[in-house]
Formats: C-alpha cells, structure tokens, sequence
C-alpha cells in the first residue's frame, strides 16, 4: 500500500509539471489532426483501391 501511495503522489508531481496547451492550441491542433487523419484515410483507401484492381485483373489474365 505504502508503493501505491507514493506512485500517486509522484503522479501528482509530474502533472503539475506538464505545460497544458492553451484552449486555440488545443483546437488547433486537433483540427490539424483531424484533417490529416482523413487525407490519410482517403490516400490509403485510394492505393488499397487500385491494387485491389491490379490483382483482380491479374487474376482475370491468369485465369483465361
């Protein structure tokens, strides 16, 4: 029990410690994360695409 308590209070610490972004940081950051997530999203969607594509006309050669 006597580790337990000391690991909160070194929780306690460290968070007094951290630097918390201010709230147009936070939004603006999460906006930007946001909208690269869904390009990725988009990009990667777009490539798994086209090689579904590629093997289903590979397949289809191969196969005739």
């Amino acid at each position: 029990m006597k580790d337990i308590g000391k690991f909160l209070n070194e929780v306690k610490l460290e968070l007094s410690r951290v630097i918390w972004p201010k709230y147009d940081e936070f939004v603006g950051a999460t906006i930007v994360v946001i909208f690269l997530t869904t390009i990725m999203a988009l990009y990667l969607g777009l490539v798994d695409k086209a090689f579904d594509e590629a093997m289903k006309y590979i397949i289809g050669w191969w196969s005739s």
